[in-house]
């Protein structure tokens, strides 16, 4: 599975995400946000290393109840679980590297 290159047009139930079996990089954010264009490229490179990671593009805002369910606070925020259970998290990543880490630790 590729990175996902749009947000999601309805996001998934919190259900849903949590019965997912494997590996899976949530990401939360806004197509207007300067910090989430920016973490594209760092995005795309990690994903190049774990292309067989499901990627789930979620727009975050208010009354948006998964990225409330995670307590998402800044954009973007980037959930790796592993079937179902959040096994790490980071925010506005700086690097591809701290991607990948965390990529590392979910496949």
């Amino acid at each position: 599975m590729p990175m996902t290159d749009t947000y999601a047009a309805t996001e998934p139930s919190r259900a849903e995400v949590d019965a997912l079996p494997g590996g899976t990089v949530i990401e939360f954010g806004a197509p207007w946000c300067a910090y989430c264009i920016r973490t594209q490229p760092y995005l795309a490179e990690a994903f190049a290393a774990y292309p067989g990671l499901r990627h789930i593009k979620v727009e975050d805002g208010s009354g948006r109840r998964l990225g409330r369910s995670f307590r998402v606070k800044l954009w973007p925020t980037l959930i790796f679980m592993r079937d179902g259970q959040e096994m790490a998290r980071l925010v506005r990543p700086t690097d591809a590297g701290a991607i990948r880490d965390a990529m590392a630790g979910i496949v």
